[in-house]
Parts: structure tokens; C-alpha cells; sequence
């Protein structure tokens, strides 16, 4: 056993798929004085009990092209390591048996054609060609994937690790982490065999993530589920096919019933995913033993008696097997079923890369985007899916994480419908109105824990969780929302938006630095402006509004769901001996949107503030007895203001503003109905048009670079490509007799029978009447009145780039009123 070595500048704390990968990657960037340390034996985790199924399927754009960068590093890890490995390349049939399931496969083989997989979706008469033991009673069809098969999960991680040692990487076996400490600009990382010194550090220990990360007093946002499949044996009838044909059957996923069935050598795995689930290690009568290496838990077969039954019907072959061995490991499982890769919260100089449900086929892609992390500080494709600063104070609550997690995983195959809101975890941050918008008859969605209201429903309305399970535009919120968008246009609505990510900058230097750091310019003081950060390769990271109050206290107003993401962004860019601070002010103040032609007329019946301030200006005032601040600003594109108020101030504010507004048509509206006015504004909605997959100038953001600045964060690679010439670029088209639904993201963009460009966002503009989708065309095709097609579940329609102005008043004359 090689010793531990006193210094490295990258440590690994895990041995399994993703901690091996997460070397092999580093390694092959030229990193290789990196040590992963094991408290067992490689594999010792979950990786030695999973079943090793390699899929490239995922409703998640990010999450695709990590599982297809896997099964491409899969198919030449052998031969590149010189280490061989059982990997079958067997197709994977998914079945459908509702339209809805077609739907989202139809989608799901337009991202994986874009993305360069021959993704395909396929009728009954395919599905019993390539599956002729399989009933296809009740079924509509399946998504037919030739990339997916399985892979030997332990001879995987041996050959990453074989391959990273090659290149120089250590890996130290037996050699618990037994704690860290900061040591000037240092980790030091203390084990059973003595410490080591580091710059970084990396949180690869998979379900043990959240007792590795208290190390470093984070708290990791994840729970543990039991998750059990079952071995059948050898089974005649399919030994024989499998010998005439030369091959295996296609993985079999019944996703509406929700498990996987695979061949396994000539018998058969069963992996159901199942809703009578199970947590394990969630409180003081059920611990994390101290050591559960190559362990199982004891057999819960009850759990899967209904879908045996089901596996049986479909493939009546099963039945004759007999049960040769059940598997029940432990699978971490994070709030969202999404893995965390990227920064350590609130922690310089390290990085997760853990809690993988999926951790065999996203392990390679999980190696790549955590290298880059630590090697460049960015990742080549945006990973905010995956970003651990996604989740804020509140997801890390145990009974949250545990509600999530079992949520998540008796849905595994669930379709993620654009308008249903997960009910499990709900009511951890509330407004300071929550109940007197509920008692309007608000429908919440969470976001960063925030409820806010999405619609408002009326009597008679269906709020029913079934009836949020569609793609269709038409669901019952339809009409409502629509009724909002035209109150917000003729009079004024009132929009409670709890959450918004604020943080005061504050001191000698803040505004010279900010400027540094956006492209665009910092407003004067008593003004507001929006501006936009980009990274080295000039690619969008993020917007924020900044309003002045005066030469050295600026306020910054970002997305709810980037708090976390934005703050770090700042504070780790700010000079060690900055003059002033960054404060996150998130949590004291509250805010609503007053938007409308009448919003004038109701501010000046409630308080004395000089409302003929024009657009983009801000002012203090009182309302009802207390403090406010009037922001002229109206993300709903309609003449309009920001009330921002102290959380303790903000109900008496409301009550003052609602009542006034009686007189003036002054209705509830909700995020579907802002959703709507902001896409007939073009205006850009964070982590969907705005992303890291996109540069400033692809973006039509070019308006906030001024060129003349002496230097800003990406200033060199936006020249180089405003030199070179921008390939694609960002556009408003609309769609012509769109049908059923609007573009959901990524939905394919088509010209001439070629993949032209994908959307950022699409939906229906009730003002204009149009369905109306937001994306990146390739640069030649981006004049007004081109047409194009645009995919939308499967079906192109055509759609119109718009000239590049709002659809909504055009010239703003309504907004600036």
C-alpha cells in the first residue's frame, strides 16, 4: 500500500465511480498531483451494489449531455486504460402508456438528435421486434435509445482508477478522513494515517456526503433511500434467443409503472422504483453506522410485490425464473434527484461532487464537469441543474431532504410537467401575505423555497394536482391567467414576490469595483439599472438590477433562486483588502410589483411620493405609516413600480395599496401570468435564456457592453468573437398555428431540413394573442420576417423571427408613461 503522501494540490474524499472519474479527469488536464483518499475499498460504497445501467435519457438538457459524454468515454475506457471491462451496448426501449409519454419522448428525441444520438421513438410493431417476449397490451409506444446498455460498475471504477495512476494520480485505500482544518490559504485534510496538505479539496463520498461535509460545517442538502432489485436465473427460452441472435435484449423501462428490466447474462434483473418507498439513516433511532462498506440491508421483497406482478405480465418469460439473489443498498438522494457538482457553499477552495442517484451512467460526465470546475472555474455546458448553490439554508432541513427524497423516488420516471408543482416539502418560506393572497385563491409554487402564487383560481375551478399533469396551454389556469395578463394591461394587477435575492454593497471602491466586473455601466446615484456579468469566455453568468441609493451603497437585486449563486460570484471576486462589503440582505425585506396604467393613480391615493420620477428611477416614500421604496420598474412591461418594503412593514403596505386600488380595477396576478408579459417583452428569464451556454452577444445583450470601459471580466473574448463574427444569435419568433402547446425549452429550431438553433423559452403572449418563443438561430437566418420551424413534441410548425424589439409596445411608450 503506498503511503500518504504530505502535500497534493487536489484531495478526493471517495472512492467510488465519481471519485475516481473526478482523478481520471484531472489527471488527463494535467492535474496529476492529486490523491483520492478511500476509507475502504474502492467501490465500497453504493457503487459495488449498483446495477450499472448506463442510459443517455434525461428531461434535463445538462443532464443528457453529461449521460452521453459517459457512454462515449465508456466505449473506449478499456482499450485508452488498458483495462478490460464488461460493457453492453444493448439499446433501451422506454414504454408509454399515455399520449402524455409520447409527448415527453418526442421532446426527449429532439434534444438527443440535437445533442448527435440517434434517439428514436418507435410504434408496437418495433417494440416486438426488438423485444419478442414482451406484451404490448396498454401501450402507446416506446422511446427507442441504441446508446443505452449496462456496464460492470467495479470494473468501471478499477479502470478509471488504473488510467489515473497511470498519469500519475495517487489513491490511498483504508484511509479514513477523520476531519479538516483551514491553515492559512491551505486545507489540511486529517486521516488515519496522518494529515495532508492541500489547496483543494473535493466531497466525493456519495452517501456519506453529509458527514464528510459537517467537516467543513456545510450541511449537504440529501437523505438515503433503500433501493432494491431483484437477480432472476437463467431463463431457456431467452439463453436461446440470446445465443441465435448474438446479442442481449434491449433494457426494458416501464416507466409509467415504474421500474427497469434487463437481461442479465441469461437470466434477469428487476429494478423497481417503488412508491411505498423506504428511507434509511433519518434520525436518532435508525444511525449511519460508522463503516457500511460492501453491506446491504435486509430484503423488503412485500414492497415489490405489485410490481413483480406488472414485470410478469409484460414479460410473461419472468414468471418462469426462479429468484436467485435480492439487492437492497443505500442511493443518496438530494431534494431534486439531481446530483451536486461544483463550488462548496460558503466554503473557499472546495467542491462537491456527490449525492449521485445515478452515479454509473453519470459518473464520466460527472469526472469531466468537476475537473473543469477546479481546473478552469467554469464548466464547458451550463450545470446550474447540478450546482450545489441551487439549493439555499432551507433544503438542508432532514425532514425536507427525507419528504424530497422519498418524493423523488416513487416518481423516478414521473414526466415533469410544466405546470405541476411537487407537493411534498411545501410551506418552508412564507410571504408576509401569504394568507391574504391565498384567501384571494392563489395556487403556489416553490421557489427557492419562496411560495408564490402562480395563478389565482376562482370557484369552480379545477386546482385539482390532476390537472396540472399536461403539456396542453388550455389547463384550467388558462382563462384565469389570461384574465390577469389583460387586468395588467387595461388597469393594474399587484404581484407578491417574496425572495428576491438582494445584497448591499457598501463602501469606498464598490462601484469602480463593480464596474470591473459587468460588462455594461453602473447607474448614477437615485437611479437603476440592469447589468450583466459574464465570465473569461464572455459567457452569460448572470443579471442583476443595481439600484444607487448614493456613491457608496448600491443594492443588488438578483433572481430568488441565485441567491446563493450570485453572492458567491461577488464576495469570491472582491479583493482580499477590499474597502467595502457585501452584505445579503435577502431575508429582511420584502417586495410586490404594481403594474398597470392605473398603478399611478393608486400610488398617489396612498402616499406622497413624486410619481412623475421617470422609468428606471427610485425614491423613498410612506405608506400606511411605514417605510417604502418606490423602484420605477415593471419586469410585466407595462407602466409600473416596485414596492420593496420591510418584511415587518410589508402586510399593512399591501393592505393600504390593495384598498386604494379598488377604486382603480386593481386585481391579484401570479408568476404564469408575469411568465406571459415578460416573454411579450422579450425580456430574459435567468438559468433558461440566460446561461452560461450563451455569450453576452449571442444573447443580444450588446446594449449593456460598453466597448469604452478600461477593462471588464470578459471583455477579450467578447472582442474576439464580435471580431470573428457571432454565430447564432438570440431572437423572438412566433409561432404560426402552434396547436396544443407552446416551445418548451430546448425545444429544435429547423431550417431546410437542418438543425438550426433550440429555444430558451416559450409560452402564449395574452396581449398580443400569439404563441411566442424565445431562442438562439443560427446567425444568418436571424433577419426579421425569416421563417423557420420550430419542434414542438415532435410536430414542426413554423414560426417568424420578429424584428428585434418588444412584441408589446415596441417602443416602450407604455412602460415610460
Amino acid at each position: 500500500m503506498a503511503g500518504l503522501p504530505t502535500t497534493a494540490r487536489v484531495v478526493i474524499i471517495g472512492g467510488g465511480v465519481v471519485g475516481a472519474s473526478s482523478l481520471y479527469h484531472l489527471a488527463k488536464a494535467g492535474w496529476t498531483d492529486c490523491v483520492l483518499l478511500e476509507k475502504n475499498e474502492l467501490t465500497s460504497g453504493s457503487t459495488w451494489h449498483a446495477a450499472g445501467n448506463v442510459p443517455t435519457f434525461s428531461s434535463s438538457w445538462s443532464l443528457m449531455n453529461m449521460q452521453r459524454y459517459s457512454t462515449e468515454l465508456y466505449r473506449g475506457l478499456a482499450d485508452a486504460v488498458g483495462y478490460p471491462m464488461n460493457y453492453h451496448v444493448t439499446g433501451s426501449l422506454r414504454l408509454a402508456h399515455t399520449a402524455e409519454r409520447m409527448q415527453e419522448f418526442q421532446r426527449a428525441k429532439g434534444m438527443g438528435r440535437y445533442q448527435g444520438m440517434d434517439i428514436d421513438v418507435v410504434g408496437l410493431d418495433e417494440i416486438k421486434r426488438r423485444y419478442p417476449f414482451i406484451e404490448t397490451h396498454e401501450l402507446k409506444g416506446a422511446l427507442y435509445d441504441p446508446s443505452d446498455g449496462d456496464i460492470d460498475p467495479a470494473q468501471l471504477t478499477q479502470a478509471l482508477a488504473k488510467g489515473a495512476r497511470d498519469m500519475g494520480a495517487k489513491i490511498i485505500r483504508f484511509c479514513p478522513v477523520t476531519g479538516v482544518r483551514r491553515d492559512k490559504d491551505e486545507w489540511v485534510v486529517v486521516t488515519a494515517q496522518g494529515e495532508i496538505r492541500c489547496e483543494i479539496v473535493v466531497n466525493a463520498a456519495g452517501y456519506r456526503a453529509a458527514e464528510v461535509g459537517r467537516m467543513f460545517g456545510r450541511d449537504v442538502p440529501m437523505m438515503v433511500m433503500s433501493h432494491q432489485y431483484i437477480l432472476f436465473e437463467e431463463i431457456p427460452e431467452l439463453a436461446a434467443w440470446s445465443k441465435e441472435q448474438g446479442k442481449k435484449l434491449p433494457l426494458l423501462r416501464d416507466v409509467d409503472t415504474s421500474y427497469y428490466l434487463r437481461q442479465e447474462k441469461n437470466g434477469m434483473n428487476l429494478g423497481p422504483y417503488e412508491r411505498n418507498c423506504r428511507a434509511h439513516w433519518v434520525g436518532h433511532n435508525d444511525p449511519m453506522p460508522d463503516d457500511f462498506s460492501f453491506q446491504l440491508f435486509p430484503d423488503d421483497l412485500d414492497r415489490l410485490e405489485d410490481y413483480l406482478a406488472d414485470a410478469v405480465a409484460r414479460v410473461p418469460i419472468l414468471g418462469t425464473a426462479g429468484l436467485s439473489k435480492v439487492i437492497n443498498g443505500p442511493i443518496p438522494y438530494a431534494p431534486d434527484g439531481n446530483p451536486l457538482i461544483g463550488p462548496m457553499p460558503g466554503v473557499p477552495n472546495a467542491f462537491e461532487a456527490c449525492v449521485f442517484t445515478f452515479g454509473i451512467a453519470q459518473g464520466g460526465g460527472a469526472g469531466k464537469v468537476l475537473a473543469e470546475w477546479v481546473t478552469e472555474g467554469q464548466t464547458e455546458w451550463d450545470m446550474w441543474s447540478c450546482d450545489p448553490r441551487r439549493f439555499t439554508s432551507f433544503a438542508s432541513a432532514p425532514d425536507y431532504c427525507v419528504a424530497k427524497g422519498m418524493e423523488i423516488y416513487g416518481n423516478e420516471y414521473a414526466i415533469q410537467f410544466p405546470r405541476h408543482a411537487w407537493p411534498a416539502g411545501r410551506d418552508r418560506k412564507l410571504s408576509p401575505i401569504h394568507d391574504r393572497i391565498k384567501a384571494f385563491g392563489a395556487c403556489f409554487d416553490a421557489y427557492n423555497g419562496w411560495e408564490r402564487a402562480t395563478w389565482y383560481a376562482q370557484a369552480g375551478d379545477d386546482v385539482s394536482e390532476a390537472a396540472t399533469l399536461t403539456f396542453r396551454r388550455d389547463g384550467p389556469w388558462q382563462h384565469r391567467v389570461r384574465e390577469e395578463c389583460l387586468a395588467v394591461r387595461d388597469a393594474a394587477g399587484i404581484l407578491d414576490l417574496p425572495g428576491f435575492s438582494r445584497f448591499n454593497l457598501d463602501g469606498p471602491g464598490a462601484a469602480e469595483w463593480l464596474s470591473q466586473q459587468v460588462t455594461g455601466i453602473v447607474p448614477k446615484p437615485g437611479r437603476i439599472g440592469l447589468v450583466y456579468f459574464a465570465d473569461d469566455k464572455g459567457r452569460i453568468v448572470t443579471e442583476m438590477s443595481v439600484v444607487r441609493h448614493d456613491e457608496n451603497l448600491m443594492t443588488l437585486i438578483t433572481a430568488a433562486v441565485a441567491q446563493w449563486h450570485d453572492f458567491e460570484w461577488l464576495k469570491s471576486r472582491m479583493p482580499k483588502d477590499a474597502t467595502f462589503k457585501l452584505v445579503d440582505r435577502t431575508e429582511d425585506y420584502s417586495t410586490q410589483i404594481l403594474a398597470g396604467p392605473n398603478s399611478r393613480k393608486i400610488l398617489a391615493d396612498v402616499c406622497a411620493a413624486d410619481l412623475a420620477l421617470p422609468w428606471l428611477t427610485h425614491q423613498e416614500t410612506i405608506i400606511a405609516s411605514r417605510w417604502a421604496k418606490l423602484v420605477r420598474v415593471s419586469f410585466a412591461g407595462e407602466l409600473g413600480w416596485e414596492i420593496h418594503t420591510k418584511v415587518g412593514d410589508t402586510a399593512a403596505i399591501f393592505d393600504a395599496v390593495w384598498a386604494a386600488g379598488q377604486r382603480h380595477g386593481l386585481k391579484p396576478f401570479g408568476m404564469y401570468a408575469l411568465d406571459s408579459l415578460r416573454l411579450e417583452k422579450g425580456y430574459r428569464a435567468w438559468k433558461g435564456d440566460l446561461s452560461t451556454d450563451y455569450t453576452i452577444l449571442q444573447g443580444g445583450l450588446e446594449r449593456f457592453v460598453k466597448w469604452d470601459k478600461p477593462d471588464f471580466r470578459g471583455r477579450a473574448a467578447l472582442q474576439n468573437e464580435k471580431q470573428q463574427g457571432v454565430k447564432k444569435r438570440f431572437v423572438t419568433l412566433v409561432v404560426e398555428n402552434p396547436g396544443d402547446c407552446d416551445a418548451p425549452t430546448m425545444s429544435t429550431l429547423w431550417h431546410d431540413g437542418e438543425i438550426v438553433g433550440e429555444t430558451t423559452s416559450g409560452g402564449w403572449g395574452h396581449r398580443i394573442d400569439k404563441s411566442i418563443a424565445l431562442g438562439m438561430l443560427r446567425a444568418d437566418l436571424t433577419e426579421p420576417g425569416t421563417t423557420v420551424e420550430v419542434e414542438i413534441f415532435g410536430e414542426r410548425f413554423q414560426a417568424v423571427v420578429q424584428n428585434d424589439e418588444p412584441l408589446w409596445d415596441p417602443k416602450n411608450e407604455r412602460l415610460r408613461a
